[in-house]
């Protein structure tokens, strides 16, 4: 594929805060974009040039859809394969394989088994019947996870001792057991892989969740990330290969005494990479427009050796005084009406 010139059209799968600033990013660089989502209030149509609110196995608007764009990609990993197969391959970027390894939590680790890599231990459940033998292997503490549809610590449940694991009912789309780590911090692998498969990372911050939900990212992290980064991105890589990879792609590890444990794979633009809008040289938003289209990749080098992103996150998050009150504030809202226990209503950057 030759590039594609200005005034081409980016078609963004989902409505969303990452496909807002995946649009604003394109605009920059003369792009239009084309949102498709099934929700009506979309943060990401209101900076576009144009947005279909339609079902996503509504096949005619789909295709409809496609005919307006000159590539398609995803700002959201649960986008359904199987209305995408009527779609010409060869717009997709990422190819839907990325999606299909993704949604599937147990087909997710073993594929970065097979690519050499270490998630933690962990059984697949079928069966209510399954979850009581699957504890017993395993042990406790462990957390049970939906194979499908879980983000943000939606749709996991701590099982801290056997009793717990009495009277689950397992979803019809299964569930995984997984070990619960023991692990120093948590930190993400994000790369960009071009057309020409060229591949280039951004360091890796510290990232901690607060009920499941990132909250902050900070450079420079722990020395054992330090220490651990290199092999991660090594099976990172593998990862984005083994796919043929167009765009980011965001691995997410545990830094452990035994070295890093995968926990999770986004194919996409992800939170803990907001931070390098204004703390790179080029964001991953950018990265990801130039990718898909065709275009040379940009210098992922940090602006600062010290970076902080915290996510505005519930009630008390749109007080835009407060937070520009903080020296350096970078302050990013989504644009976001009602802002509620849990949801991401923004992010503050601070470089330096």
């Amino acid at each position: 594929m030759s590039a594609l010139p200005p005034g081409s059209t980016i078609g963004i799968l989902g409505g969303g805060q990452l496909g807002r600033m995946l649009a604003m990013s394109a605009a920059q660089l003369g792009y239009r974009c084309h949102i498709f989502a099934p929700e009506r209030e979309s943060v990401a149509a209101e900076v576009s040039a144009s947005f279909t609110c339609a079902n996503w196995h509504d096949t005619e608007a789909l295709t409809q859809f496609a005919q307006d764009c000159d590539v398609i990609t995803y700002e959201f990993e649960n986008v359904p394969v199987g209305p995408l197969a009527k779609l010409p391959q060869d717009m997709l970027a990422p190819a839907p394989r990325a999606l299909e390894v993704a949604q599937d939590r147990a087909r997710e680790k073993r594929f970065i088994q097979d690519a050499g890599g270490t998630p933690a231990d962990f059984v697949a459940i079928d069966h209510d019947s399954e979850l009581a033998d699957a504890v017993e292997r395993i042990g406790v503490p462990g957390i049970l996870k939906t194979r499908r549809d879980g983000y943000d610590g939606k749709g996991q449940w701590s099982i801290n001792e056997r009793a717990d694991a009495q009277g689950v009912r397992i979803p019809e789309s299964g569930c995984v057991y997984e070990a619960r780590m023991n692990f120093e911090c948590e930190f993400s692998v994000i790369l960009v892989r071009g057309r020409d498969g060229e591949v280039r990372f951004w360091d890796s911050t510290r990232n901690r969740h607060d009920d499941g939900i990132l909250a902050h990212c900070e450079l420079p992290a722990p020395a054992i990330v330090a220490a651990q980064v290199e092999q991660a991105r090594d099976m990172a890589r593998k990862v984005a290969n083994a796919l043929n990879y167009i765009g980011v792609l965001t691995l997410e590890f545990f830094a452990t005494a035994g070295g890093p444990v995968f926990n999770e794979m986004a194919p996409r633009v992800h939170n803990s990479g907001h931070w390098t809008i204004e703390g790179a040289v080029t964001s991953q938003f950018e990265n990801h427009i130039r990718a898909i289209c065709g275009l040379p990749l940009g210098t992922t080098d940090s602006t600062s050796a010290k970076i902080m992103m915290d996510n505005l996150i519930g009630e008390g998050a749109l007080d835009l005084a407060r937070h520009l009150s903080r020296p350096g504030a970078h302050v990013h809202l989504y644009g976001k009406s009602e802002a509620r226990a849990g949801r991401k209503m923004g992010h503050v950057t601070r470089v330096g």
